[in-house]
């Protein structure tokens, strides 16, 4: 999936969760650490297979359950010892929906074949092709065909839900680029 995509799935669901779990919509500092969490898997497994060959895949690392069973304990510690756990819980759902989201659309015919990272590092990766850094990933690896369309219109939802919901997070970048701007003047 796209980061668009990932994105998109990532907000669907924690409106979703805030609005049924605290009646309210998203916050700003959650909706950053979801931003950040919804793309985490691809931040750590893509530059380190495609730029610097450290690992054997695009999907290994990050990607894996055995990773994420380390990781949710370690950001609940960190989000509740700063008394964050609402930003904690969105990284969170941010990451483990990437994880759900790269899933192949094959799993839902009952084709678990393309699901073998969700186990990485106990069950070997099948050969990817190989990609000359990210650069090339983005003009060569990736396909624009109708998952790929559907990821454009799931994103365009997303987007219209987020405006629904106040459009939060906006007020703060407007703010900040005009105190950006006010002071370069």
């Amino acid at each position: 999936m796209w980061p668009w995509g990932h994105l998109a799935v990532a907000y669907l669901l924690y409106t979703a969760y805030t609005q049924y779990r605290f009646d309210r919509r998203p916050r700003v500092l959650p909706l950053l650490a979801l931003a950040i969490g919804s793309q985490f898997p691809d931040l750590i497994d893509k530059p380190l297979a495609w730029s610097v060959d450290v690992l054997p895949g695009g999907r290994t690392l990050g990607h894996s359950l055995l990773f994420a069973a380390l990781l949710i304990p370690a950001v609940l510690l960190v989000a509740d010892r700063l008394d964050r756990r609402d930003v904690g819980i969105a990284f969170l759902i941010g990451h483990v929906s990437h994880l759900v989201a790269d899933l192949p659309p094959s799993v839902l015919r009952g084709d678990r074949s393309g699901t073998e990272y969700l186990l990485w590092p106990l069950v070997e990766q099948p050969p990817e092709d190989p990609v000359d850094g990210l650069l090339d990933a983005i003009l060569n690896y990736y396909a624009l065909g109708p998952y790929e369309w559907f990821q454009f219109g799931l994103f365009a939802a997303a987007i219209l839900v987020w405006y629904r919901d106040g459009a939060p997070g906006l007020a703060v970048v407007r703010t900040s680029i005009r105190r950006r701007v006010g002071s370069d003047s």
